[in-house]
């Protein structure tokens, strides 16, 4: 990074800091959201757009204001994988990160572990930290 570029990040962290820094109260935490849901409709699916990083840390800034003020209960990974299943609309079929259909039966069933290569692909999958599948 050169100091042209640096400069530039100086002149306009203003706009940029508020988006990066977790949200200090629920009215903040609305905004960034609104501004996350925005940014995501402009990027689509496209993991290379330029844009896709910012995306990424704004989700983290909500990520740490969500573990503060919203605890997840203790919740089985197979339910959390449902849960989240039913809130992205997905279905069985369209996870092939967990395999084929009968394990992911098994594993929505509770009667198969998610094992940490699956745990990652689906900690990508939904944008959610490991720790929520472990």
């Amino acid at each position: 990074m050169n100091n042209a570029t640096l400069q530039q990040a100086v002149e306009h962290w203003h706009f940029v800091e508020p988006l990066l820094a977790p949200p200090q109260s629920e009215s903040q935490y609305d905004r960034v959201v609104a501004t996350l849901d925005q940014l995501l409709v402009l990027i689509e699916d496209d993991e290379s757009h330029p844009l896709s990083t910012l995306a990424q840390a704004i989700g983290n800034s909500i990520s740490i204001y969500d573990v503060e003020h919203y605890p997840i209960a203790d919740v089985s990974p197979y339910e959390v994988l449902r849960y989240l299943m039913d809130e992205h609309r997905v279905a069985q079929d369209e996870l092939p990160e967990i395999g084929g259909r009968s394990v992911m039966s098994e594993v929505l069933a509770g009667k198969r572990p998610l094992n940490m290569e699956q745990i990652r692909a689906l900690s990508n999958r939904f944008n959610v930290p490991v720790r929520v599948f472990v």
